[in-house]
């Protein structure tokens, strides 16, 4: 219910002409294409299928004049070659062999043996009941290479060519367009899942929905997507960008396939785990810090040490205050962070902390980027205090900026650790084609990520 009410709420936004930025760019080079239209032949078995089948009675089939007992055998593993067909989808052709055998007119055993091309033009349309793409072939055509027989060569000139006018060409392209066909049943299988509900841990989930008709031009098929965000309660979250849609790089390898996702889209992603970015730390002894207690603090604020002349340990609450934001530059992606810190001074056991300031903080980190098991995974590490001020204090008037160097140490190595466990979780990919994205090369440019998808 949750998936179609999604599907039914991005839709109606196109309908109602509110046309949201794409959050993600779907671009299918010849790739990708080629390994699914191979993978579907394989998969499918459909050329031999066809071979066993082809001796069967069919209802409406034509019978081969002067042949009897058809069977086919040795089928040559097809060669598949595809072309952007601008406007339309793939020009498809398929070439193959086969013997025919069975008995001729004159009772002896007949062998034909046949190098063809099986031509089709795939048109891509939009399933408008489940708004998918899809593959339909149109004019299939069978164009023969060469023929051989086992009949006396005296016999080949007359015989053969009246049986490969007559019989071969009003034949042949009922047992082997069906081939292409069923391929693309099989290709077409593979869209079916792009809808579907993506978790993202228990904070939510993804969908990537069709924004618009695939568009095919001639080095690629492009798939745009209204991203849905949702929250395991509330409303979606918006994906707002700043009204200039990314695009791919003009120096993109020709033939390749590329993913890119926005950094707005990347934003609403993130605010999916504002609240797993609160984070309480305890403890003396963080990383490569100084002991936390009252005594190290008071070296900075000396305030501390005439409120607390026994050392104490401390407390710190971080909480983010606002989403998250990711900014992205040719080379460089940071995501900003807005919250407050507050450090409170431990008590005796059962006795709450007691808060010694608050200060309000933005600071920005590095993003690295990388997949795992087709999840787009995040890694941080800090960039910059951007702003630091004081909120609150019950030990008096400080002036915030001489924490700048203990807060900066505190967040790389208290907090960011915790970022990046909260960042393992990782956001799901469009779940199409079968498409692997594990091996995709990064590619940071202005306000997107792009991925340069590779098949090995």
């Amino acid at each position: 219910m949750l998936q179609i009410l999604c599907l039914c709420l991005a839709l109606c936004g196109l309908l109602t002409g509110i046309r949201a930025e794409p959050g993600a760019l779907l671009r299918l080079g010849m790739d990708i294409l080629n390994h699914e239209v191979q993978s579907a032949m394989e998969e499918s078995h459909i050329l031999e299928k066809m071979a066993a089948e082809a001796g069967a009675k069919r209802p409406g089939a034509k019978p081969i004049k002067g042949l009897s007992n058809v069977k086919v055998k040795d089928v040559l593993v097809p060669v598949i070659t595809l072309n952007f067909v601008p406007g339309v989808g793939i020009f498809q052709c398929v070439s193959t062999g086969m013997t025919i055998t069975g008995k001729s007119f004159t009772g002896a055993n007949m062998e034909i043996t046949v190098v063809l091309n099986i031509t089709a033009t795939n048109r891509l349309l939009q399933d408008e009941e489940a708004s998918l793409p899809m593959f339909k072939s149109e004019d299939c055509k069978i164009i023969l290479g060469s023929v051989k027989t086992n009949l006396p060569s005296n016999m080949m000139p007359k015989v053969i060519n009246k049986f490969i006018d007559s019989t071969l060409h009003k034949v042949l392209p009922d047992l082997m367009c069906p081939a292409i066909d069923a391929v693309l049943v099989y290709v077409n299988k593979k869209w079916a899942s792009m809808h579907n509900v993506l978790p993202v841990g228990q904070m939510g989930t993804v969908q990537y929905v069709l924004a618009s008709s695939p568009a095919t031009t001639a080095s690629h098929i492009q798939v745009d997507f209204n991203t849905v965000v949702q929250p395991q309660k509330g409303k979606a979250i918006q994906v707002d960008g700043d009204g200039v849609a990314p695009g791919f790089p003009e120096d993109s390898v020709k033939d390749s396939s590329q993913l890119l996702l926005s950094a707005a889209f990347l934003t609403a992603e993130l605010a999916l785990l504002q609240k797993s970015l609160d984070v309480k730390i305890k403890g003396k002894k963080i990383g490569e810090l100084p002991p936390q207690t009252t005594k190290t603090l008071a070296g900075f604020i000396p305030q501390v040490a005439e409120a607390y002349p026994k050392s104490k340990s401390l407390v710190t609450q971080i909480r983010i205050k606002k989403p998250p934001k990711v900014t992205m530059e040719p080379g460089k992606s940071l995501l900003h962070l807005h919250g407050t810190l507050e450090m409170f001074a431990a008590k005796r056991k059962g006795k709450a902390p007691v808060s010694l300031f608050l200060l309000e903080t933005h600071f920005s980190l590095n993003v690295q980027y990388s997949v795992h098991e087709n999840r787009l995974q995040m890694t941080t590490s800090l960039d910059r205090l951007l702003g630091l001020s004081r909120g609150s204090s019950s030990v008096g008037d400080f002036n915030a900026k001489d924490l700048t160097g203990f807060t900066t140490d505190y967040l790389q190595e208290a907090y960011l650790p915790r970022v990046n466990d909260v960042l393992q979780v990782g956001f799901p990919l469009p779940d199409l084609l079968a498409i692997n994205y594990n091996l995709a090369e990064m590619n940071i440019v202005e306000n997107a990520l792009v991925l340069d998808l590779k098949l090995d």
